[in-house]
């Protein structure tokens, strides 16, 4: 789990108004516990490093995810970002051997079928809520997406 995940991560929850979210992954644990009254969050990072490891080789990882980091401009800001409405498992195509949905430079419509995410073997077609030009396929075929996760920028001029 790199430092942008980890910023995502305290991003989302933050903005979730949950107050404790845990997160094993292999052998880093992260536990994010945020006041329910509005103060800044209280923000907790553990990592369980392997036997081998030394305390001083996985000190460093803990206070540089705790850096602050400087806002960056967005140059996507102009588009409209589409995002999955489920947990599941995005698909570019209806079947293997047919051709993609959506391309990048494809000029959508309203009620156009963008893609497919799979969730327990139901296959939901996901369609355009707006028209406009696919600019950008922010996830790549074939992978798991989460619940409002951007999938497609569109440039609706």
């Amino acid at each position: 789990m790199d430092l942008k995940e980890i910023q995502n991560l305290i991003k989302f929850v933050s903005n979730s108004g949950v107050a404790e979210v845990k997160l094993e992954t292999g052998d880093i644990k992260i536990t994010i516990r945020t006041t329910l009254e509005g103060n800044s969050p209280d923000i907790t990072y553990v990592q369980q490093a392997p036997m081998q490891q030394t305390m001083q080789q996985a000190a460093p990882v803990a206070p540089a995810a705790q850096a602050p980091v400087a806002p960056a401009v967005d140059e996507n800001a102009k588009y409209i970002t589409i995002k999955s409405p489920m947990i599941g498992t995005f698909y570019r195509k209806p079947a293997p051997d047919k051709p993609s949905f959506v391309e990048v430079g494809t000029s959508i419509g309203k009620g156009d079928v963008l893609c497919v995410v799979e969730a327990m073997k139901l296959f939901n077609e996901i369609e355009a809520e707006i028209s406009g030009k696919i600019v950008k396929i922010l996830v790549d075929d074939m992978s798991p997406v989460e619940f409002d996760q951007p999938l497609f920028l569109v440039d609706p001029s």
